[in-house]
């Protein structure tokens, strides 16, 4: 039986020398949709907008910056996608065979601020529009932690009681840590007791 291979590839920016930062935070945000479990070729397709039957089959449609380069070839987004990877935003690592896509320490910073922003304004657009959606809340508990921390700080930052029903119900579905992070922001915002 023959030894298997990894998967080989090789990074290639093009004529890319700059990226704007809406393009590197567009880039991120997609790549957090398959960070460990995608590679190269499947962010180009989230970012292009693809039908691909994988895109498709495992809901990458969903990702908020789904189609953002769709006026753009695959090969020009990969042209992109590896300046971030030179510029050490996004990283390759191997999972068996295959090279997949992790975020370096630079790259996180700036996606954990935009998917903590993310989660804020869903979280606020349920107080606004009085809408409690409770999958949300079955939803946060496979968000990194570090995000729904962040996310707690922007609501004790902003001092509206009127986050005190989210919290209260958000409460009854966490585990420890966060429901004690989650009551000291209740505390906070004094009129929550």
């Amino acid at each position: 039986m023959a030894k298997r291979r990894r998967v080989q590839y090789e990074l290639n920016n093009g004529d890319i020398k700059k990226l704007s930062q809406d393009e590197i935070v567009a880039i991120l945000r997609a790549a957090d949709e398959l960070i460990d479990t995608g590679g190269r070729s499947m962010l180009a397709k989230i970012l292009k907008g693809s039908k691909d039957k994988k895109v498709l089959e495992y809901n990458l449609n969903n990702c908020p910056v789904y189609g953002f380069y769709s006026h753009l070839t695959i090969a020009e987004i990969t042209n992109r996608i590896d300046f971030m990877i030179r510029k050490d935003y996004l990283r390759i690592e191997y999972n068996g065979m295959l090279p997949m896509l992790v975020f370096s320490d630079k790259g996180w910073e700036i996606e954990k601020q935009t998917y903590t922003q993310e989660w804020f304004e869903r979280l606020t657009d349920m107080i606004q529009n009085k809408e409690v959606n409770l999958e949300i809340f079955q939803e946060l508990l496979k968000v990194n932690r570090q995000v729904v921390f962040d996310v707690l700080e922007l609501i004790r930052n902003k001092k509206n009681v009127e986050y005190c029903p989210i919290l209260l119900l958000w409460k009854q579905f966490e585990v420890r840590k966060v429901r004690e992070r989650i009551q000291s922001v209740m505390s906070s915002l004094e009129e929550c007791q």
